[in-house]
């Protein structure tokens, strides 16, 4: 076991990080990172990994981040840094390293406040590791001000801190902070690598995990989930249903209406959980009293709480509705393969009724047609269109073809 185990697919990356950990190892070791990194080193103290969905981009990350802290014996015998079992490797992978910041958001963006206070922490030396190491897994949601404060410490970082940033793709990040990033691209992992993974490590069963693979076209993180929650493949088959509810109006706002309804409810039930822990927690850190009563000046800090959850909840809707739409693609993408003439890595095996219906009773135009219209959807909810105008506008669509 390496700290590289659940980089899956990545051999060219998982090369490449292994290096530049060798060359940051031996620049500690030499005692020389209070110096700059020389031009010619592997290592470097900024780092941006994009990629699809899925593909691991946070996972890299973080083991890129072990091995960099890794304190394993054998590095001194020629051995690479992360062993995965030292102290170092392991509070890095399960999130308790002094030195190791994984800031992740549930919320639509990334502000100026929380930037602000990740470029003061990056400028501390390292407090029990070897690098102080701050991994941005949502890059692509900081604000225009907070990337602008942000760049400033990617341009001048401090000796022995490493920024490790992620995003789906270079066109989400500020042309001046990836700029100033040594780049890294993942691949969307292929459908066998996905599988085994599942099997070996989750315990799945081998059809169980074959088929979510398969269905997630090798995002690792929904085809786990998939394989183990019976709600997600409860949603899942009510979206793949839904180019067959289409045929008239009437139906178009009825599917519409119920992938909103699905999407609220998910948000509804991942926020109550959440939410009630959270708030008793804060109420008990402001010393309420018997009976819930807070103490005078709390509410504002009660407020921030509410709204913060109330963006919470919004997100967890859209990222709902986003997988629903993802899946859809999906189906319509496996209609075409249908009506070009291929029938090789379809991805929905267990509707291939309703994909030889709709593949048949439509043309491979209409079929493209329908996909830009899903991903018009995706746009629009991205621009904060009101998610039930936008759901009901691509219905339509699917309708006219």
């Amino acid at each position: 076991m390496t700290v590289w185990d659940d980089l899956v697919g990545q051999d060219r990356v998982q090369e490449q990080l292994a290096a530049a950990a060798r060359d940051a190892d031996a620049l500690v070791t030499a005692g020389g990172a209070g110096e700059p990194v020389s031009p010619g080193s592997k290592m470097t103290h900024a780092w941006l990994f994009t990629g699809p969905p899925g593909s691991g981009r946070s996972t890299a990350a973080r083991a890129f981040a072990a091995a960099l802290q890794c304190t394993s014996p054998d590095r001194a015998l020629g051995g690479a840094p992360g062993c995965g079992f030292c102290d170092g490797c392991h509070t890095s992978l399960i999130g308790t390293h002094a030195d190791v910041e994984v800031v992740r958001t549930d919320l639509l963006s990334i502000g100026v406040k929380e930037t602000r206070e990740l470029v003061r922490r990056a400028q501390l030396s390292p407090a029990v590791g070897r690098w102080q190491v701050i991994v941005l897994e949502d890059a692509d949601r900081l604000t225009e001000g907070a990337g602008n404060v942000l760049l400033k410490a990617v341009e001048e970082p401090a000796p022995r801190t490493v920024w490790l940033l992620c995003a789906p793709s270079l066109e989400d990040v500020l042309p001046t902070i990836r700029s100033r990033c040594r780049h890294l691209t993942l691949r969307t992992p292929p459908v066998d690598a996905v599988a085994d993974v599942l099997i070996r490590r989750d315990g799945i069963d081998p059809e169980r995990a074959a088929s979510a693979a398969r269905a997630t076209q090798g995002h690792i993180d929904r085809a786990r989930r998939l394989a183990t929650d019976e709600r997600a493949r409860s949603r899942r088959a009510a979206v793949l249903k839904l180019p067959l509810r289409v045929e008239d109006i009437g139906g178009c706002l009825k599917a519409a209406q119920e992938l909103i309804d699905t999407a609220t409810d998910d948000a509804k039930q991942v926020s109550e959980e959440v939410d009630a822990k959270e708030t008793e927690e804060m109420k008990a850190a402001l010393g309420a009293a018997a009976g819930g009563r807070l103490p005078r000046g709390t509410a504002g800090v009660m407020k921030e709480l509410e709204d913060r959850q109330k963006r919470r909840k919004t997100r967890t809707q859209r990222d709902s509705l986003d997988l629903a739409l993802t899946d859809l693609t999906g189906f319509y993408r496996d209609v075409l393969a249908l009506q070009l003439g291929s029938r090789i890595a379809i991805a929905n095996t267990d509707v291939e009724d309703a994909l030889d219906q709709i593949a048949r009773s439509s043309t491979p135009e209409r079929t493209l047609r329908r996909i830009e219209a899903v991903i018009a959807c995706r746009r629009a909810l991205d621009r904060n269109v009101a998610p039930l105008l936008a759901v009901e506008a691509m219905t339509m669509a699917l309708r006219a073809g």
